[in-house]
């Protein structure tokens, strides 16, 4: 048997799994048409020209190399941001 508290915890989950496949289609679907509009000229063949596909797998390698540097740099921020606050926290006498 599930308790309300038990159920509150599997709709945050839900919301939070949610939210997270939500932010990663908006990412992919931006992504997509970020490349497409920079890669892709000729409309006149059904085919995928080899040029318009390295074109379209290099912009998609550039720009999660890039998101990956930004999560980086972004932790690091995080981490020094913490490190300061127990600094604060410490040299005021509240922990």
């Amino acid at each position: 048997m599930v308790d309300a508290g038990q159920n509150a915890s599997i709709d945050n989950l839900d919301k939070d799994q949610m939210k997270t496949f939500s932010d990663f289609l908006m990412s992919y679907n931006k992504l997509s048409e970020m490349c497409f509009t920079d890669c892709v000229r000729d409309f006149t063949s059904r085919v995928v020209k080899d040029n318009e596909e390295r074109c379209a797998l290099n912009c998609m390698e550039k720009y999660l190399k890039m998101n990956q540097r930004i999560s980086q740099r972004f932790q690091e921020f995080q981490m020094i941001a913490n490190e300061n606050a127990i600094a604060m926290a410490q040299k005021s006498g509240k922990l």
